[in-house]
């Protein structure tokens, strides 16, 4: 998930930094530490999103349906966090007006001309046992590497120009900082809502070959960071956030009708395997009794430099492949809500090329099904020492 910080500051440090010192016990010089380890941002257009792309998800039917998610080319958050890499695809300036719903017409098109995911076969639907799925995208991510309703990220202005483009899906996913949750969520809502069906046909359409079903209200669903329920490693994370203010926000979703998803981070840093494993289920709990619907695992990777400080000192190690399919075990075996295990990169966790592909497998069958098949056996690794759900 996008993680945040207070300001874009990349000028250099009066004094070079000492790139050996341990991670700042005190809040106050979080920031230093981790923007001293930052390497230079690549140059992106601010009128182009900096990737887009199709993918699957079910639906709480178990319907499964493709989605469109774009990736927003915007100025970064107000908030350093110690695992964020995502900084790397943002600017350092506020986007001007206009430029943001010009990224989303762009990937829309784009889309519309690439190859979105067909049907399987009803042989192979039957051999895999798959929910019954959509070829034509109802679901719509605009993830912006920050937060949505932070008005230097995403000009309040293009709000409604950005209503207008995407009130065709049923459901628009936005990620926010807990901070940020407020009456811009509330307006951006009503802007989505046309005030006639004729208005919603208007719409931009992803495949006008391929047309939606009768248009309905869409809904309005928020994607925010809880990272971790262990409130000490939270507040070592820089997020500037606590259990409560998390909490607080939910209940302000829930309030307004608006849904909630949540990203969970598998073994953030200060914690051990064993460690991890609880806190990812403590977390996934936490985050269903905020009422979140949804929750994503994401395995917490180096790549940021502050993390590779970490490693060097030994207070942070990438989790193991295990580790992630024990946590998405237990949530998807909880029943509460649908959990996702993120699959980018996934390799990297993994130590067995022999029982890689098929355990990677079973985790993208756990995401579409929402159920937990039996665990792959190994005769290379024989999944020595895996952490059970």
């Amino acid at each position: 998930m996008a993680s945040r910080a207070r300001a874009s500051r990349f000028a250099e440090p009066e004094a070079a930094p000492n790139m050996d010192s341990p991670y700042p016990l005190q809040p106050g010089g979080r920031d230093d530490w981790i923007l001293a380890r930052r390497t230079v941002r690549p140059p992106l257009d601010p009128r182009r999103p900096y990737a887009f792309h199709l993918e699957e998800e079910p639906l709480e039917s178990g319907e499964v349906v493709s989605v469109a998610t774009i990736f927003l080319t915007n100025r970064e958050c107000p908030w350093h966090c110690l695992m964020c890499d995502l900084w790397k695809n943002t600017l350092a300036e506020t986007v001007p007006v206009g430029a943001i719903p010009a990224q989303i017409h762009f990937a829309l098109q784009s889309l519309d001309q690439g190859f979105p995911p067909s049907d399987p076969s009803p042989e192979d639907a039957k051999n895999q046992r798959l929910p019954p799925r959509s070829t034509v995208a109802r679901i719509l991510k605009l993830y912006n590497s920050g937060s949505f309703f932070d008005g230097r990220a995403i000009p309040l202005e293009d709000h409604g120009a950005i209503a207008a483009t995407v009130r065709s899906f049923e459901r628009i996913i936005v990620e926010c900082h807990p901070a940020l949750i407020g009456n811009s969520a509330l307006r951006f809502r009503n802007l989505l809502r046309p005030s006639s069906a004729s208005d919603a046909g208007q719409a931009s359409s992803l495949s006008p070959s391929s047309p939606r079903p009768t248009p309905r209200l869409p809904q309005l669903e928020i994607a925010m960071g809880l990272e971790t329920a262990h409130p000490e490693v939270l507040a070592k994370l820089n997020k500037r956030m606590t259990l409560d203010q998390f909490r607080r926000a939910a209940a302000f979703l829930r309030e307004h009708e608006i849904a909630l998803r949540t990203f969970i981070l598998v073994k953030p840093p200060f914690l051990d395997e064993a460690e991890a494993l609880d806190w990812a289920r403590r977390s996934l709990d936490f985050a269903f009794d905020c009422g979140a619907a949804v929750a994503s695992l994401i395995p917490t990777r180096p790549g940021n430099g502050a993390m590779e400080t970490l490693m060097a000192q030994g207070d942070f190690s990438p989790p193991k492949l295990a580790l992630l399919e024990a946590a998405a075990e237990y949530g998807i075996g909880r029943g509460r809500g649908r959990v996702f295990a993120d699959l980018w990169d996934l390799e990297r966790f993994s130590d067995c090329a022999f029982c890689f592909p098929a355990r990677r497998a079973r985790l993208a069958e756990m995401n579409l099904r929402q159920r937990v098949p039996p665990a792959v056996p190994c005769s290379h690794c024989a999944d020595a020492g895996r952490p059970r759900a």
